[in-house]
């Protein structure tokens, strides 16, 4: 049973950093698509960014692109979420997922995602 289990968010302001991790297990990810999304109060949930898990390829949804990063650690079996010059509109529970493998035409699809971690609060004061 694969489980995924976020960490690092927490409250920052505008202009600052975090880096959230997403500790996975159950099985080898080599061959795995992970993912992060975000639901703010009141909203959907929406792609932030996704990253293979076999090269470290990622894409990144245009809002974050140039100040969040998405990296992993293939020894702990964990990915991560730098976030950089944070906006008070990146204020949302951040969620990380997974899925068995890699289709480029699906990254950004919610219901693609096999595994979901419990979500993390990142709130970005003005």
């Amino acid at each position: 049973q694969v489980q995924l289990v976020e960490s690092g968010g927490g409250l920052v302001q505008a202009g600052g950093s975090l880096r959230l991790s997403c500790a996975a297990s159950g099985r080898t990810f080599g061959t795995f698509t992970m993912a992060w999304f975000r639901q703010a109060p009141g909203k959907e949930r929406s792609f932030v960014t996704t990253l293979r898990w076999s090269d470290g390829y990622t894409y990144s949804a245009d809002s974050v692109k140039g100040r969040f990063t998405a990296s992993r650690d293939n020894a702990s079996n964990t990915a991560f979420l730098q976030m950089d010059d944070l906006k008070p509109e990146d204020t949302a529970v951040y969620y990380c997922a997974a899925k068995p493998a890699f289709h480029r035409a699906t990254v950004e699809w919610i219901k693609s995602y096999t595994y979901w971690g419990q979500g993390t609060q990142v709130t970005v004061s003005s």
